[in-house]
């Protein structure tokens, strides 16, 4: 597999290599917590910012560039897990559904309606018969049929959403408007397939799909919101909009967007603060020092709200195949519970939240953050794994790894030394990093922190004891919920595959078949809970914050933009395209009465009426990292 299709996650990871995230900063330890100061001259694009980049009419052509401090990690759908990537293919492709932006609940998106059979075997979804391709083809339910059975027959096609159609027996499309999926079980997730779909005439000629990153060709087919016209590996994605698209109850105002990378975000920042953006987007947020440093300036708004990501600490299990073949050099003290959760007993993360994060986050616990509502979890008084050092020590004892001279020393009398994978562009992986270093010396464990451009090397190949990990979550949690699973093991040592970080346990995979199966929510978020508590205690997962989305654009260039969810939510990395598919520009006197402001958690933008095409469902307003980015 090529080295491009390879950096994904460790976003978006927006991991938030994320993913492919799942960042500029701030603390530094021995002094306590201390920001740094932007400046001008440390911003310096990848590429000069071209003068079309900005917002406002240029020969006619109204352009919105966004600033990111990520690379897109492919665009082929099939391969991309970066929050960067997955943001883009949602303009460019359809999906049988999508999320409303007010509540996040499931409305048509290429299917206009779908059923079951009264076994949940077999689902029939009516496919509109208003889509094209952006080349003039018409969009049928024969590319939807394609697209699956592509991720079906061919692992390479399956690497970035696998997991949604191992349960499938069986798919066809009798005719243009009619796709239809036959289960092996029931499958709970059959609204929400985040699969974008591709056109067969296009995409059947392809020969290795893990070679292939969809950037031959410009532009290129789809039949999204816009179509991709231009990119520029690590500087830019160009997208115009797709005036053949069906949905006609609003055309977007903004004729081009342009997602532009810098070489690191306060580069992106200072690209906003002199004009030549019209949105930033965090790594996956801004940071604190960031955020402050932008508010009160003229012309710029900074909006605050729950993010859809977590931020973590990933435990290597021991990396091997599906097939049991044991590869990597992970260290196996930390095959053994007590030493994970000793290692989890030393991390105070309301330190985290307050000195890293600044109060920007809740702290973290559980898998799913509390911005989702219904599969929210938090561990009981009696399970919580709360700082504290003396019962980590006491773990440890326990474990069989007794303090001496300082040093915790196994039974072949060596010391118990672990090393993280951190992104060097993010900064709070560095700052909790020299925290980590302070409180697991404190019990006798030594820490070495490797910050590296690209975490993906080591981690496929299982090189690696801990790592900074984290993923934006979905409404429907099943996607980072099966990254855990056995079947999302690799096939082959070190090659890219589902998993997060080689987890195979029969006890969560069988509570992942069984909350796959159930189609009554409340049971099925039962067992979501039952997931999240089992990781906990596992070990293999510490979740030590929820970062809440923080980013800001410019209002001489961007009028409104709808938020999601709509009361209190992000723009950027959106489950949807409403953000840039509602974007109003300025006008020049918007520009002369709009000053300096901030939002916190509150709408910006519009309500489109027409946007809300089914009612029902109630999302909370509450709270993770790009990353992994990112997946998105």
């Amino acid at each position: 597999m090529n080295k491009q299709a390879q950096q994904v996650r460790h976003d978006h990871h927006d991991r938030t290599i994320a993913r492919p995230s799942r960042r500029g900063v701030r603390v530094l330890l021995a002094a306590g917590a201390a920001a740094f100061t932007l400046t001008a001259g440390l911003a310096t694009p990848l590429n000069p910012a071209p003068q079309e980049a900005q917002a406002k009419a240029d020969g006619g052509k109204k352009t919105l560039t966004v600033a990111l401090a990520q690379s897109v990690d492919s665009l082929s759908p099939f391969l991309a897990t970066r929050l960067v990537s997955t943001s883009v293919h949602r303009l460019m492709y359809e999906y049988l559904t999508n999320y409303d932006p007010k509540d996040n609940h499931v409305v048509p998106g290429f299917a206009t309606k779908w059923e079951s059979s009264p076994d949940k075997l077999t689902w029939t979804y009516t496919i509109r018969d208003d889509s094209k391709w952006s080349d003039g083809e018409k969009a049928t339910a024969k590319d939807a049929a394609f697209t699956f059975n592509k991720m079906m027959t061919d692992d390479a096609a399956a690497t970035a959403n696998g997991s949604f159609v191992t349960n499938f027996k069986k798919v066809t499309a009798p005719s243009d408007t009619q796709l239809v999926i036959e289960l092996k079980k029931p499958q709970a997730t059959m609204t929400s397939l985040d699969v974008p779909i591709v056109p067969e005439h296009v995409w059947k000629d392809v020969k290795d799909y893990s070679k292939f990153n969809n950037d031959q060709k410009f532009p290129i087919v789809g039949n999204g919101p816009f179509v991709l016209t231009d990119y520029k590996t690590d500087q830019y994605v160009k997208l115009k909009v797709n005036k053949d698209f069906w949905r006609k109850s609003k055309t977007p105002q903004f004729d081009e967007i342009v997602f532009k990378t810098y070489k690191d975000q306060d580069a992106a920042v200072a690209a906003l603060r002199k004009g030549e953006v019209s949105f930033v987007a965090g790594s996956p947020a801004l940071t604190p020092a960031q955020a402050a440093s932008l508010k009160g300036e003229k012309n710029i708004k900074v909006n605050e709200g729950p993010g859809r990501r977590f931020y973590a600490i990933a435990v290597n299990p021991g990396a091997r195949t599906k097939d049991g073949k044991k590869f990597g050099d992970g260290n196996k003290a930390l095959l053994d519970q007590k030493v994970r959760q000793a290692l989890f007993r030393s991390v105070d993360t309301k330190t985290i939240v307050d000195k890293v994060f600044q109060g920007h986050a809740v702290q973290g616990a559980g898998y799913i953050p509390p911005r989702f509502n219904d599969y929210f979890w938090q561990p009981s008084d009696g399970q919580k794994l709360s700082y504290d050092p003396e019962a980590a020590g006491k773990l440890l004892d326990d474990a069989g790894y007794p303090l001496k001279d300082g040093k915790r020393v196994g039974k072949d009398g060596k010391p118990l030394n672990f090393r993280i994978l951190c992104h060097a562009t993010d900064p709070n992986d560095k700052a909790v990093g020299k925290y980590l270093k302070e409180w697991w010396g404190a019990i006798g464990i030594g820490l070495k922190v490797d910050c590296l451009d690209d975490v993906s090397v080591p981690w496929y190949a299982g090189e690696y004891d801990l790592a900074f990990d984290g993923w934006s979550v979905n409404p429907d949690p099943d996607f980072v919920l099966g990254i855990h699973t056995c079947a999302a093991l690799p096939a082959k040592a070190k090659e890219s595959a589902a998993t997060d970080n080689f987890i195979c346990d029969k006890k969560f995979d069988d509570l992942y078949g069984q909350q796959l199966a159930e189609y009554d929510a409340a049971k099925r978020a039962d067992v979501v809970k039952d997931m999240q508590s089992w990781l906990y205690d596992s070990g293999y997962m510490n979740v030590m914050a929820y970062p809440n989305a923080v980013e800001a654009y410019r209002t001489d260039q961007i009028k409104s933009i709808t938020t999601m969810p709509t009361a209190a939510g992000n723009i950027y990395g959106q489950d949807g395209y409403w953000s840039w598919w509602s974007a109003e520009p300025a006008s020049a006197s918007d520009s002369s009465d709009s000053g300096s402001s901030s939002s916190t958690g509150v709408v910006i933008g519009i309500v489109i009426a027409a946007l809300l095409v089914i009612g029902g469902g109630v999302f909370f307003a509450m709270r993770r990292r790009s990353t992994a980015d990112d997946r998105e």
